[in-house]
């Protein structure tokens, strides 16, 4: 007669432990005010920020660091894009002055993309806050290398506030990067979708030496993220990273035409409302690209075009992005007369740089099909997720 009590008692269990509240995400920042900044304590600061620094109820890092009891905000860092996330791709960011907190902001976009001492000087602590999307060619883990790099010869901490992945922490997908290209924009070894926070990463490019002087590296880490999680599932409103990534699934679209979109001579949509959702090109067979595309990717919701196709992406679906934007170069330079790669021009070689070789220009002329040069990356892929395993916060 015990039984029916023990299965009841069980399942009031059940029930209550169901009905609890899902355990709210908190960023690095919120974890650093449930502190009461203790690790910022008496120090006159450096924030790295624009206008994705903000805590989990939208409030600006800036802001909540300018106003923390016992902390001295004394000098503002701005990437890529501004501190207001406005500037054009590639556009210079001059030094001004933020009206909301009064203080100079340093670009790093600019005449340097490095804190000079000048700039750091009286500093005891650099603080980076911002939000990247997940992808290699992202500018603003370049930012924070170079600032991890300044921190470290000038002897001062350095501390990141982290933020999630907005394509989660177990996508790990595309080429790797040869060192010869390591640049801006691919300043480290990892594959072109990495599955790492800002945080992660830090930690990963302290401890295995890849910026120029390793630096006394903090990481304030969130709660309630997991790898599984992309941004859909962390409840955070998106805040724009920059023109091109408006919504939090700009991050997928940006990885799968992003590439293509280097090569010129193709419109993927930048500068538009739509921006990296579509293909087009002239000499593209759109109904016949979007057959292969839908072969080759059973789950993807791809539709033709005037000249091109249309994709409806989701950074937790199962189609591996970096693979899908292999499909569009190839295609994409097979239509094109003279090829894409015969009439790229650009003396900077952004493309190459981003895709992080020229190996794909020569497999594209052999006729190397997109599955063949996406299975090359299995070997160096597998091999990463091993090496970032000892750097993994989550």
């Amino acid at each position: 007669m015990f039984a029916p009590t023990s299965m009841l008692h069980r399942l009031l269990l059940a029930f209550f432990f169901l009905s609890l509240p899902a355990r709210a995400l908190e960023l690095g920042i919120d974890r650093l005010a449930a502190m009461d900044f203790a690790p910022l304590a008496g120090k006159r600061v450096g924030l790295i920020t624009n206008q994705t620094g903000v805590n989990s109820n939208g409030t600006r890092t800036r802001l909540i660091l300018k106003r923390a009891p016992n902390v001295q905000l004394v000098a503002l860092f701005s990437p890529e894009h501004g501190l207001d996330g406005t500037a054009g791709a590639g556009r210079y960011v001059a030094t001004r002055r933020d009206s909301a907190t009064g203080l100079t902001v340093f670009s790093l976009y600019g005449p340097t993309r490095k804190p000079s001492p000048t700039m750091l000087r009286g500093l005891d602590a650099l603080v980076f806050d911002m939000q990247d999307i997940g992808c290699r060619s992202y500018t603003y883990v370049s930012t924070m290398v170079k600032c991890m790099e300044a921190a470290g010869e000038a002897g001062i901490e350095f501390i990141v506030l982290d933020r999630p992945n907005p394509l989660g922490g177990n996508r790990v997908e595309g080429p790797m990067i040869e060192s010869r290209w390591i640049s801006f924009v691919g300043p480290l070894p990892v594959p072109y979708v990495h599955g790492m926070t800002v945080g992660e990463l830090a930690k990963m490019a302290n401890g295995r030496g890849w910026t120029g002087h390793k630096c006394k590296l903090t990481v304030i880490p969130m709660s309630g993220w997991s790898r599984g999680t992309t941004w859909s599932g962390t409840g955070l409103r998106w805040v724009p990273t920059s023109p091109n990534i408006p919504r939090a699934n700009s991050c997928a679209y940006y990885v799968a035409t992003g590439l293509v979109g280097e090569l010129k001579a193709v419109e993927t949509g930048t500068g538009g409302p739509t921006p990296f959702e579509f293909l087009s090109s002239p000499g593209l067979n759109g109904p016949a690209l979007a057959v292969r595309l839908r072969a080759a990717f059973p789950h993807l919701n791809v539709s033709a075009i005037d000249g091109g196709v249309r994709f409806r992406l989701d950074a937790g679906s199962g189609t591996d992005l970096s693979a899908l934007g292999v499909h569009l170069i190839s295609a994409s330079n097979r239509a094109a007369s003279p090829s894409l790669f015969a009439r790229y021009r650009d003396p900077d070689a952004i493309f190459y740089k981003c895709y992080g070789s020229t190996s794909i220009r020569t497999q594209c002329e052999k006729g190397v099909s997109p599955s063949s040069i996406v299975a090359g990356w299995s070997g160096a892929v597998s091999s990463f997720r091993g090496a970032r395993r000892p750097y993994l916060l989550y």
